[in-house]
C-alpha cells in the first residue's frame, strides 16, 4: 500500500509532467531518470546482469511511478520515435527498460518496416532481460503481418544466439493462436546446440505452448528426443509431467479405494460362510 507521502511524490510528479511542453517530455523523462539515481544499489544491480553495462541503481517500483506519466502521454504518439529510443540504448541499463516500456506502449504503432531497428536493439547491450522484452514485440508484429515469419525463420539460423532466441520465444502466451508449424521448424534449426541459453529458450516455449496443447508438445519431444538437450526436455515435460502425475495419483487413489471395497466384501462373504 502506498504511503501518504509516495502518493503526494506521484501527485507532483504529475504535474510537473502537465507542466511540460510535448516536445520536451521525452528528453524530461532522461533527466528525471539521472536525479534518482542510486550509486548505492548501481553497483549490486549491474553485477546482477553480469556487468553487461552499467545501471543508475533505480529499482523497478520506482521507475514504474517515474515514467508513468511519459507513457501515458506515449499513449498519443501518431509514430514511433527511433531518436528517443536509440538514444536510450546508448545510456544506462535502466534507460533500455524505458525504450522497451515505451515500445509496448506503442506497440500498435509497429510494422515490419521497425525489425530493422528492433534487430539492432537484439544485438547490441544483449542480455537476457532486455531479449525477452523484445521476443514478445517482435512477437506481436509477427502476429499482425505472417510476412514477418520468414524474417524469423532466418533470425533462427543466426550467428548470433540472441536472435535466435527471440526467434524461438517469439509466439509465447499466444496459446491457440500457435503457429506450431513454424514452431517446429525454428526449433528444429536449434536442436543440437549447448549454449544454455538457446536449450532454455526451447524448453521455455515448448512447456508454455503444453498447457494449451499437451498432446503436440509430447508427440515433439517423442519425436526429437535424440536431438533435444536434457535441459529442453526437462523444461518442456513440467506441465506434462504434473499432469501425468496427477493422472497417475488419482488412478493410485482409485485402484486403493477398489482394492478396499473388494476387501470388505470379500471379508463379509467370508463370515457368512
Amino acid at each position: 500500500m502506498s504511503s501518504p507521502q509516495n502518493i503526494e511524490y506521484k501527485k507532483s510528479l504529475t504535474k510537473q509532467h502537465l507542466l511540460k511542453r510535448p516536445q520536451d517530455i521525452e528528453w524530461d523523462i532522461l533527466s528525471l531518470f539521472r536525479q534518482h539515481a542510486n550509486p548505492a544499489q548501481a553497483a549490486p544491480m549491474a553485477a546482477y546482469m553480469r556487468n553487461i553495462c552499467s545501471f543508475l541503481g533505480i529499482n523497478k517500483p520506482l521507475r514504474a511511478t517515474l515514467q508513468k506519466p511519459f507513457l501515458k502521454e506515449a499513449k498519443q504518439h501518431t509514430a514511433i520515435d527511433w531518436e528517443f529510443v536509440n538514444k536510450c540504448w546508448t545510456l544506462e541499463r535502466e534507460f533500455q527498460y524505458l525504450a522497451l516500456d515505451y515500445l509496448r506502449t506503442v506497440a500498435n504503432l509497429l510494422t515490419i518496416n521497425d525489425i530493422p531497428n528492433l534487430r539492432q536493439l537484439a544485438v547490441t547491450k544483449s542480455w537476457w532481460d532486455t531479449i525477452d522484452c523484445l521476443d514478445r514485440i517482435v512477437g506481436g508484429i509477427a502476429l499482425r503481418d505472417p510476412k514477418v515469419n520468414e524474417i524469423l525463420l532466418q533470425w533462427s539460423v543466426d550467428d548470433n544466439f540472441w536472435l535466435r532466441r527471440i526467434a524461438i520465444d517469439h509466439q509465447l502466451l499466444r496459446k491457440e493462436r500457435t503457429d506450431t508449424a513454424l514452431l517446429e521448424k525454428i526449433i528444429i534449426n536449434n536442436l543440437g546446440q549447448k549454449e544454455f541459453f538457446i536449450n532454455k529458450a526451447i524448453g521455455w516455449s515448448l512447456r508454455e505452448y503444453s498447457k494449451t496443447n499437451p498432446a503436440w508438445v509430447r508427440d515433439f519431444i517423442a519425436k526429437y528426443r535424440d536431438r533435444m538437450a536434457n535441459l529442453s526436455i526437462r523444461e518442456a515435460s513440467k506441465y506434462i509431467l504434473k499432469s501425468a502425475n496427477f493422472f497417475l495419483n488419482n488412478c493410485k487413489v482409485l485402484c486403493y479405494k477398489t482394492l478396499q471395497f473388494h476387501y470388505f466384501h470379500l471379508s463379509l462373504y467370508s463370515k457368512t460362510k
